[in-house]
């Protein structure tokens, strides 16, 4: 069995190095051994990369450096894998958001502990660029009474959702781009009547990446991604108003970075009897005359249910009757009130006898008071 390589040997530092030395020194090494720098030898650089990675665990970790300087490479044999160090035994893999870009690691770990060459793993984590997934948003109509008592709605929702087929990776297996050739830039060169002009973009191939998928996915043909129809029910909380919106985390639409949000904008249908003032509401009551002169019983909406209500005599018409605790339960959990505004109902049409009541009644009632200025709007 060939006789391993010093960790402190292999990341070129001294035994006495800092932490922050250490990770400089395997900073450096990674990046030259990187695939990308790499194309014709893969296969050494990435068994280079393993042991660096290796010496880079046992060095960054406190146990196992001690276990390591005091009894060598058998002191930290019983950390890793039967068979010696594996990627899964690897703790320190947020570096390589560094070192490869980022990716999606939750893939990256099931990839890894299926085996197979760590740089294929992140060739094939490139190719995709990792983008959120856009939200969807959704009006909803609701009535008054839904708005007070709360409610839940089901809505029907296309959205596309992780390709079951490919597990969202769009196919199998990745390749340098044939357009840029793995560089990730296309040119473009202009001429005119001064020259030519050379202008370089983003390969909109593989977006930049240098890298394509090899085996396209026949599902959902290379995006990762399928459109589906899902129906979602959707609770709404009592007292919600107009100015506000609900988030539903993680239900729009999938991306590689994570899914998207449903947003829910919620408007107020008009109702027959009511006007909502935040959490009042406002209704208007016509009245009788001999009502708003003698006073009486009058029975009044509400959403609970008509209320009977007592009003007083002399009322005047466009005085408001506040009925406490009738109106909207907010969110905040106060309640608001119903304003009954009284409007006092003049009859078009009189019969005799009422006109002859009434000019009886004219008779001896107060004077009508004079003129005054009206208050400024």
């Amino acid at each position: 069995m060939a006789k391993k390589e010093d960790y402190y040997e292999l990341l070129g530092v001294r035994r006495d190095a800092t932490e922050e030395e250490i990770k400089r020194a395997y900073y450096a090494l990674a990046k030259k051994y990187h695939p990308d720098m790499n194309p014709d030898n893969r296969k050494e650089a990435e068994e280079k990369f393993k042991k660096i990675s290796e010496a880079y665990e046992v060095l960054m970790d406190k146990e196992k450096r001690k276990l390591y300087d005091t009894y060598g490479h058998e002191g930290v044999s019983q950390k890793f894998s039967p068979g010696g160090f594996q990627w899964q035994d690897f703790t320190h893999a947020d570096v390589f958001k560094d070192i490869f870009g980022d990716f999606d690691f939750d893939d990256f770990f099931s990839r890894i502990r299926s085996g197979g060459s760590i740089f294929d793993i992140f060739d094939e984590l490139k190719v995709k660029k990792r983008e959120t997934g856009k939200n969807i948003r959704i009006r909803m109509f609701l009535t008054l009474e839904e708005i007070a008592q709360g409610c839940e709605k089901e809505v029907t929702v296309a959205r596309f959702e992780k390709c079951s087929t490919c597990g969202g990776k769009g196919g199998k297996g990745s390749a340098i781009c044939p357009r840029c050739k793995g560089s990730g830039q296309v040119k473009e060169v202009s001429r005119n009547f001064f020259g030519s002009f050379v202008q370089l973009y983003t390969c909109p191939e593989c977006e930049g990446s240098g890298r394509v998928i090899k085996e396209v996915c026949s599902h959902c043909g290379g995006s990762g991604r399928v459109k589906v129809t899902r129906k979602i029910k959707i609770k709404i909380p009592a007292g919600i108003s107009p100015a506000h919106y609900l988030t539903l985390p993680g239900e729009g639409h999938y991306g590689s970075g994570g899914s998207g949000d449903i947003i829910v904008e919620v408007q107020e249908k008009e109702h027959p009897l009511f006007l909502r003032k935040g959490n009042d509401l406002i209704t208007e009551m016509p009245i009788s005359y001999a009502i708003a002169c003698l006073g009486g019983e009058i029975e009044v909406p509400t959403l609970a249910g008509p209320r009977r209500v007592q009003i007083p005599p002399g009322i005047q018409d466009g005085e408001n009757i506040r009925l406490k605790g009738l109106g909207i339960k907010g969110l905040d959990g106060k309640k608001g009130d119903i304003i009954v505004r009284v409007r006092i109902h003049i009859p078009r049409r009189l019969t005799e006898r009422e006109k002859e009541l009434l000019r009886e009644l004219g008779k001896v009632s107060e004077p009508t008071p004079p003129p005054t200025k009206p208050k400024d709007e």
